[in-house]
């Protein structure tokens, strides 16, 4: 992610000469205070310099760049996220692995109550089943965002993490490599979460998420038992929703039995049945392109999966690739229909509208979450048209 630099007051030279004043001035007291020695900081920042080829850097001398004008930026179908073929193949090595490591994983689940198909999901998501590589020096990415990004503050706590990481004898500066964003490892954990949630599963004295796959599955499992993860119960169930039930019934907020939305005629596809151990718990109806594509029940472990990465569609894609790699699942059986070429700045301007009448849509952002999509429902019911719980361009100019 080579990214153009905005143009700066100062030079180059100029600016490596303040970042290793920083580091001697700012972070090093800093860091001491929070017990990290003389001998880790000189270990860790040996021959770090800058590195200028990060995105979202803000050199000494120039202002942060004002977010992207989103007037002319499209939003794609939901459907774009889920590449089949990405699916097939992490599916294919998924299964594989789930094989090779069934005892570990079997051990996991019976420590942490996060079944194995999920975490290996995850683990390729993440990191290719630790095949990505992660060239970067989790030091240099962390300093470099500390002390010149749009969120130092984030990245300076993030680097003392990592230094504590150092100063703990967890893992060594050369080999604590990352991605661009400084997530760490196989599980791609920032610095703080690996203090919290990394596990020593091989008992070998310290948590290493870069070589030991035992360690970075099991503190898979740790990190989403911590998040809330109920034991004994799916992610969620894809489901046919009768035209007569109203898709705008959506979120966490309106959550109801399992067995009182099957009540009210919606079903699991290919009419399977809901487990017996969900009927009495919880479920939220997810409609993620509204009526235009696939429609589910989940449960609260969905929630928990948008903690690793806060997106519906995240989670939905680890759900689908945890079912097909312990059961042999394919794609969803509904088809993600195309939703046409919506501009961001409409989406913004119907939710502006829906904000005027009383409606409460979420984040005024342009795109269309539960919230945005559930009062559109609201909307379209009460002003006579079947809800399909989704901006599309017929809708234009109408919200008013």
């Amino acid at each position: 992610m080579l990214l153009p630099l905005p143009a700066f007051a100062q030079n180059k030279p100029d600016v490596e000469k303040q970042f290793q004043r920083w580091i001697a001035s700012d972070l090093s007291p800093q860091a001491k205070k929070a017990g990290i020695s003389e001998a880790t900081l000189k270990a860790a920042f040996e021959g770090i310099t800058l590195n200028w080829d990060l995105p979202d850097l803000v050199p000494p001398g120039t202002t942060p760049p004002k977010e992207q004008d989103q007037t002319q930026a499209e939003f794609s179908s939901p459907g774009a996220y889920f590449s089949e073929k990405r699916l097939q193949m992490l599916a294919t090595t998924g299964k594989g692995l789930a094989t090779t490591y069934a005892s570990t994983l079997k051990q996991i689940e019976a420590a942490y109550g996060v079944p194995g198909e999920i975490v290996v999901a995850i683990w390729g998501r993440e990191s290719g089943f630790g095949k990505a590589k992660l060239p970067y020096s989790a030091i240099q990415v962390l300093a470099t965002k500390a002390f010149m990004s749009t969120r130092k503050d984030m990245f300076r706590d993030e680097l003392i993490d990592a230094l504590t990481m150092v100063e703990r004898g967890d893992v060594s500066p050369s080999i604590m490599k990352g991605s661009w964003a400084g997530a760490l490892g196989q599980p791609q954990f920032m610095p703080s979460s690996y203090l919290k949630y990394a596990v020593d599963f091989d008992k070998d004295g310290h948590p290493d998420i870069w070589n030991s796959v035992p360690d970075a599955l099991a503190s898979i499992a740790h990190y989403l038992q911590e998040k809330g993860w109920q034991r004994g119960r799916d992610w969620g169930f894809e489901v046919n929703i009768p035209v007569y039930v109203t898709c705008a019934q959506e979120g966490p907020d309106l959550a109801k039995p399992i067995s009182s939305w099957a009540g009210s005629g919606i079903t699991r596809v290919s009419s399977k049945a809901f487990p017996n151990s969900d009927l009495k718990a919880n479920g939220m109806m997810l409609v993620p392109a509204g009526r235009n594509g696939p429609e589910f029940l989940v449960t609260p472990n969905f929630y928990v999966l948008k903690e690793y990465n806060n997106s519906d569609l995240y989670a939905l894609f680890i759900g689908n690739l945890a079912d097909r790699i312990a059961h042999g699942a394919g794609p969803f059986e509904q088809p993600w229909r195309d939703v046409g070429k919506m501009l961001r700045s409409d989406v913004l301007a119907m939710q502006k509208a829906l904000v005027a009448k009383g409606y409460d849509v979420g984040n005024v952002d342009g795109l269309p979450g539960y919230k945005t999509r559930r009062s559109l429902g609201d909307w379209q019911t009460k002003n006579g048209m079947a809800p399909t719980c989704y901006p599309d361009a017929s809708l234009k100019g109408k919200i008013r």
